[in-house]
């Protein structure tokens, strides 16, 4: 299909494009509306190869690269945004960490069940009064013999609280030195900890079908052995994580437009007004021209992303821009699509509406589009 793809690539995008349309398409709507996460839907991913891509076999994973992913995630979006994003948090934030960070004990325990889809694994960083700056977290620590004892609260995480759920990955204050600055580490704390709470939230304008939730943690005695990496190392965790998991939203971006411009296309060349398709007006096929542009623009700097990533060679500017410019076309691209199709792109019986809402929070989450322009403005100037 391009320079970045083989025939590999194109085997999955085939097979998971077949997938979404046939098994995740006719039940996008009703689960949407309903604001239902599907235990169902979630195992059929699992059967199908789309949790662990990039983990490997030893770990119940299937060894292949960054880009196979990615494509993957697309697909779905290009669908669901809702179940691209249970995909997409469960790989890159939830199997993401404990497959580059955990130790032997660590990934043998958890991570053949996370890459059967088994169980979700979600990643608390986020609290009330921790968001784009996440050194602002108060969820701390105390080191108690052989146990961690964890108190706090994380807000806005995805896959906390399914029936499917095993665990979270948490960011903690372990210490504050005498000079006030933060030790922050982070630790794996099963589902079933004594004291550790989960609740969905409900009422969401976008992923409505996806699980978002809050954790609370009253005294949750949580072994030391759990810490992930060293004690210290939580903000090199939590960046390393945000900066392969930004390929994944920008995957959702790239997704979400490419489907609402395939919907817009396809309205235009059905709709007639004034005795003719409406795709034939300059104005509309315009639009569509710009749409397609966008689209492959933003295509080629993810998968050039990806392919940094799998030389091993720097992709954090480039992780950076990739979300921000697939965020950011997914947002303009889904709001002509709407347009295209005047009031009927108002009615929920259309999905145009959906991508139009599911979009809005590809500029939020995983790092807002203005801290991504911090990102790179620093990778640029050196800071």
């Amino acid at each position: 299909m391009d320079i970045f793809c083989n025939q590999d690539h194109d085997l999955i995008r085939s097979s998971v494009r077949d997938f979404a349309e046939q098994v995740i398409k006719p039940q996008a709507r009703k689960l949407d509306q309903h604001e239902e996460f599907s235990v169902e839907l979630t195992r059929q991913m699992g059967d199908l190869g789309i949790f662990g891509m990039i983990v490997p076999p030893r770990y119940g994973g299937h060894g292949m690269d960054i880009l196979s992913y990615i494509i993957a995630v697309e697909e779905i979006a290009r669908i669901d945004g809702s179940q691209a994003a249970t995909v997409a948090a469960h790989n890159s934030l939830g199997i993401g960490p404990i497959h580059k960070f955990g130790s032997k004990e660590q990934k043998e325990k958890y991570l053949p069940d996370l890459c059967s889809g088994k169980k979700l694994w979600a990643f608390g960083l986020t609290e009330s009064e921790a968001g784009s700056d996440s050194r602002a977290s108060q969820t701390f620590g105390k080191l108690e013999k052989h146990d961690w004892v964890i108190n706090g609260s994380k807000i806005f995480i995805t896959n906390g609280d399914t029936p499917i759920t095993g665990g979270a990955t948490i960011q903690f204050i372990s210490d504050i030195h005498k000079d006030g600055r933060k030790e922050i580490s982070v630790i794996l704390m099963d589902k079933e900890t004594p004291g550790f709470t989960t609740q969905t939230m409900h009422g969401k304008l976008m992923w409505r079908a996806s699980n978002t939730s809050q954790l609370f943690f009253d005294n949750c005695h949580v072994p030391r052995k759990n810490i992930l990496g060293k004690r210290g190392q939580g903000s090199k965790i939590m960046l390393s994580t945000l900066d392969s998991g930004r390929l994944s939203i920008a995957a959702m971006g790239l997704g979400c437009a490419q489907g609402a411009y395939e919907l817009a296309l396809k309205y235009s060349q059905e709709r007639k007004q004034f005795g003719r398709q409406i795709s034939k007006f300059q104005a509309i096929s315009f639009k569509l021209a710009d749409m397609a542009l966008k689209i492959e623009l933003a295509r080629n700097l993810l998968y050039k992303a990806c392919w940094l990533k799998q030389k091993k060679r720097p992709f954090g500017k480039e992780a950076a821009m990739a979300k921000l410019y697939c965020s950011e076309i997914a947002k303009e691209v889904a709001d002509e699509a709407v347009q295209i199709h005047g009031g009927y792109g108002l009615m929920s019986e259309y999905d145009v509406e959906r991508f139009y809402r599911d979009q809005r929070l590809l500029q939020i989450g995983e790092g807002t589009s203005e801290i991504q322009r911090l990102v790179i403005s620093r990778h640029i100037l050196g800071k």
